[in-house]
């Protein structure tokens, strides 16, 4: 037992020298700044480019003399981050929104001289009315719901029709948008 603490003791005595040595040789930060400052004006003499950034900074202006730390962006640098993405966001949820939001749903998938008026409820707090797309499929739209190609909504549900409001963007790239109502067809009419 003696032996093992003698043995654990002197492993730690050595690793504190050891310790001490090497803590003793390491550069400081105004070693690096001086060596630094040496090659800048090495580079400087013989005409070599000298980047951008990598300059030391003058004194008072944020270097390692002033304590402020290493790296300092100075006072002359503002980021702006307009127009840029945010580095700290997945961009694989961005896409990812991007896709949902351009989803279209069954009725966005047809013209509305495609789609037809089929029925109405209209005496309530909430009007509705059936459609049926050109394979004969019945939907059921309130107000508010997308139909159309062209970023139709439909505003408003009457007696016998429904009131639609489409966004043309044209080639200057100006949004217009036309109200376009759409009827219940009679036996008459050739429905």
């Amino acid at each position: 037992m003696k032996s093992r603490i003698l043995a654990t003791l002197g492993a730690a005595a050595l690793l504190l020298v050891g310790c001490e040595k090497g803590a003793s040789n390491a550069p400081t930060v105004q070693d690096y700044e001086q060596k630094r400052a040496e090659l800048m004006k090495q580079r400087e003499k013989n005409g070599a480019p000298v980047l951008a950034g990598k300059r030391t900074p003058p004194p008072g202006t944020g270097g390692a003399a002033d304590g402020r730390g290493l790296v300092s962006g100075g006072d002359a640098y503002a980021y702006d981050a307009t127009e840029k993405r945010d580095p700290f966001r997945s961009f694989v949820i961005e896409e990812a929104s991007k896709r949902a939001e351009h989803e279209r749903g069954p009725l966005e998938q047809f013209d509305l001289s495609q789609i037809t008026v089929v029925a109405v409820v209209w005496g309530t707090d909430r009007p509705r009315a059936l459609v049926t797309d050109p394979s004969g499929r019945g939907y059921v739209v309130q107000e508010g719901t997308p139909i159309g190609k062209n970023d139709g909504q439909v505003i408003r549900i009457g007696d016998n029709s429904l009131l639609v409001k489409e966004t043309y963007v044209d080639y200057l790239g100006e949004a217009t948008s036309k109200e376009i109502e759409m009827r219940i067809r009679s036996k008459s009419q050739g429905g």
